[in-house]
Order: C-alpha cells, then structure tokens, then sequence
C-alpha cells in the first residue's frame, strides 16, 4: 500500500509544480497524460511483485495444510494399527505443522486483500488515464481555438477609429490629388483647342490672300 501512496504524492507534486511552471496548457495537458503513464507503469509493477507474494505464500500455505492432513493420516494409520506412540509422534509433527499453517494462512489472506486492493486501484487509474486520453485531444483543440480567438480579438483591436481615421485622411488626400490632375488635363485640352483655332484661322488667312492673288491675275 506504501507504494501507492508514494506514486500518489509524487503525481500530485509534479502536477502541482506543472502547473505553477506552466504557460501553455498544451505542453501541461501531455504532461499530466505523461506523468500519469508513469505512475500506471509503477503500480502495475508493484501489484505485479504483490500478485506473486501472494502466490507463494498460497503454494507454501497449501503444502502445509496438506502436510497437517498427511500427519493426520498417519496418526490415525498408527492408532488402527495399535501402535499408540507412533500416532502421538505423527500429532506432535501435525501441531508442529499447524503452527506455521496459521501463521501462512494469515499472511495469504492478508496478501490476498492487499493484491485485491491494490488491482483496484489500478483498475482506477487505468480509467483515468483512458478518460484523460480522451480529454486530451478535446482540451488541446478548445486551447488552439481559444489562442486563435484572442489572435483575432487582438488584431481587431489594432484597428481603432483611429486607424480608420487615417484611412480617411489618406482618402481626402488621394481625392485631391484625383482633382488636380483632372483639371490640369482639362486646362491642356482647353490651351490646346484655343491654339488649334489659331492655326485653323491662320491657314484661312492664307488662303483668301492666295484667293485674292489668283483673282486679281485672272482680271489682268
């Protein structure tokens, strides 16, 4: 029994100090699977080394009892056969042999509840290590969802209205520059039509005057 309540302690304070230490609940969830591991692999060793007290002190108990029911064979061959003395030898070796079958008698009972304990407890830890398996892929997956909830919250935050209020002065500056550079477009396209009349009515000009010299040496 003073094993398990080694392994218990042991499992509590690593626990314990796991979870002072800790900082991602991941890393202390496999821990504990771990450390729990470890103390099944233990236990199972020390009810394995108790099953077989228990099974010697059960053979060595059963000899001796056969020894005393032998002894009481022979005790009651010798009376049949007359021979007193004989069958008193074969009761003082039977009570020899009593002696020691209640002293084995009480240390395989008292094996035998121990072992029968300590399979419980074992059977207990076992379903505990099966049901922290279990919640170990549920746990580490709600930590990963919870770590990329706050890595959103957090990037949300990072935009505030003055972030946004940024993005408007940028917008205003950007439309400005928009503005600008249509209307120096529309200004060239204005200086570039009113240079284009220039040149249409000098081209006429020139034209009459070429008009007026054929005319005038026509009349000749």
């Amino acid at each position: 029994m003073g094993i398990f309540s080694r392994i218990a302690d042991i499992f509590k304070a690593n626990i314990n100090d796991t979870l002072d230490r800790a900082e991602d609940p991941e890393k202390m969830i496999k821990l504990m699977v771990v450390e729990m591991q470890e103390a099944l692999t233990k236990s199972t060793s020390a009810l394995a080394q108790a099953m077989g007290n228990e099974k010697r002190l059960e053979r060595q108990y059963q000899q001796l009892q056969s020894s005393s029911e032998d002894m009481q064979s022979k005790a009651i061959t010798a009376l049949k056969a007359g021979n007193e003395s004989l069958a008193k030898t074969a009761l003082v070796k039977k009570s020899q042999v009593d002696t020691q079958l209640a002293q084995y008698k009480q240390m395989y009972e008292s094996a035998s509840a121990t072992t029968a304990q300590m399979r419980a407890q074992v059977d207990k830890l076992k379903a505990k290590l099966d049901e922290a398996r279990m919640k170990e892929s549920t746990l580490i997956a709600r930590s990963q969802q919870a770590k990329a909830q706050t890595q959103i919250a957090k990037s949300l935050g990072g935009f505030d209205d003055n972030a946004f209020a940024k993005f408007d002065k940028f917008e205003q500056k950007v439309l400005k520059s928009e503005a600008e550079a249509q209307a120096f477009t529309e200004l060239s396209s204005s200086n570039t039509s009113l240079d284009d009349q220039f040149a249409e009515l000098q081209q006429n000009n020139q034209v009459d005057d070429e008009l007026a010299k054929l005319k005038a040496l026509l009349n000749k």
